[in-house]
């Protein structure tokens, strides 16, 4: 084992402050949770959105008692139903008064030889990984081109190293994050112009209690042993990244996409 094996729990420091986000698939203990946690932990109003609206429901319930009611609101939503994604945007607008940043999250994968992929199998991927984020973006970009403020607008989406390099049983999953690189590239082009900024977090392995009960030992291993650290990442490392990319300290940079993980390449 190399590296840090108990990572620092860095408190917040109010980057965010008086900021409103939407985040998507955000209703578990996995990176969308983590970084409505982070979010709020630095100061900002939050709009979380899940497909799953029972453990949408408790986590909302859970993280407003602790933050309080006036600075969390939850909504469910199905990122594939554009019907879903509009009224999502119009609820953050409506329920905070404006949208500052949106995170992308929502994704769907799996493990399907490409021989034996069915078109419903690929389909859905892409549908939820991909079309669910391009959605979700161009909803929130035709709110923040008519809302221009000192902060500018930003977006951050999640996309994974399989985006860069193969994995068996990966085709299409690793085709719609490699899709979610590109659109953010495409998008931030486009958004500069109304001085908004899109990048995107690339994360590798990045596990939850919940995660490593239903993966074997084996497994869990070998891919932590590809890992530069020699262990996976926590949800919340993944989510202090996202934190940087929405806030200030990252106000040059746009189009990008930051590697959280060294299998990159």
């Amino acid at each position: 084992m190399t590296g840090v094996e108990s990572p620092v729990y860095e408190p917040g420091h109010g980057l965010l402050k008086g900021r409103t986000a939407v985040i998507t698939a955000a209703a578990g203990a996995g990176i969308g949770g983590a970084t409505a946690r982070r979010f709020l932990e630095e100061g900002a109003r939050v709009l979380i959105s899940d497909a799953h609206a029972r453990r949408l429901k408790e986590y909302g319930a859970a993280l407003a008692g602790e933050f309080g009611p006036d600075r969390v609101a939850v909504l469910p939503c199905d990122v594939t139903d554009e019907e879903q994604v509009r009224t999502l945007f119009e609820t953050a607008v409506g329920e905070h008064g404006r949208l500052d940043i949106l995170v992308n999250n929502a994704g769907l994968g799996g493990t399907s030889a490409l021989v034996d992929m069915s078109d419903d199998q690929w389909t859905r991927v892409l549908d939820v990984t991909l079309t669910g984020t391009f959605r979700c973006t161009r909803a929130a970009l035709r709110l923040m081109k008519d809302s221009r403020d000192s902060h500018g607008g930003v977006i951050v989406n999640n996309a994974s190293v399989v985006g860069w390099r193969a994995q068996a049983g990966q085709a299409h999953y690793a085709a719609a994050k490699a899709g979610v690189m590109a659109l953010t590239r495409c998008a931030a082009v486009e958004a500069a112009e109304y001085g908004v900024r899109v990048n995107a977090v690339s994360p590798s392995l990045a596990m939850h209690p919940h995660l490593v009960k239903v993966t074997s030992a084996e497994l869990l291993a070998e891919l932590t042993a590809r890992e530069a650290f020699g262990r996976y990442a926590q949800p919340w490392e993944v989510a202090n990244v996202i934190v940087f990319l929405a806030s200030g300290y990252s106000s040059y940079m746009t189009g990008e996409v930051v590697a959280v993980s060294s299998q990159h390449a």
